[in-house]
């Protein structure tokens, strides 16, 4: 899902929705290229579970960032990533509450702010689907 949010951010579908379906392989071919080249990932192993990995990480936040022109995307892309990695520990843990206690105290927040920002930032992906 980041994979696609990326797409559509470097897009800029935020301000225009219209888009044609060469317009959204030329984003994806974009990012692609832009990821194989900083990052060292390969589009061809996408279902791997180690592109996953690598795709959701400050690092290709930043290196996504450099294809956006809005500072304030970059800030609001930082921020979702930074909160999903935040939450990622506590359903990851097979016993959260002893591996990663206080982790689980600001899950509650930290979701919360995770679906306002995908509703109201990305509200052009999510629009009516977060309640």
């Amino acid at each position: 899902e980041f994979y696609k949010l990326f797409q559509l951010e470097i897009g800029e579908v935020y301000k225009n929705r219209n888009a044609t379906k060469e317009e959204r392989k030329r984003w994806q071919s974009a990012l692609d290229k832009h990821l194989r080249k900083n990052m060292k990932l390969k589009p061809i192993t996408r279902m791997n579970g180690n592109f996953a990995r690598k795709l959701m990480s400050r690092e290709t936040v930043d290196a996504v960032c450099e294809l956006l022109k809005c500072e304030e995307r970059h800030e609001a892309l930082r921020e979702l990533m930074d909160l999903y990695l935040k939450m990622k520990p506590v359903w990851r843990s097979s016993c959260p509450t002893k591996e990663c206690p206080e982790l689980v105290c600001q899950y509650s927040f930290n979701s919360q702010r995770f679906a306002e920002l995908l509703s109201t930032k990305f509200s052009y992906r999510y629009e009516g689907k977060i309640t």
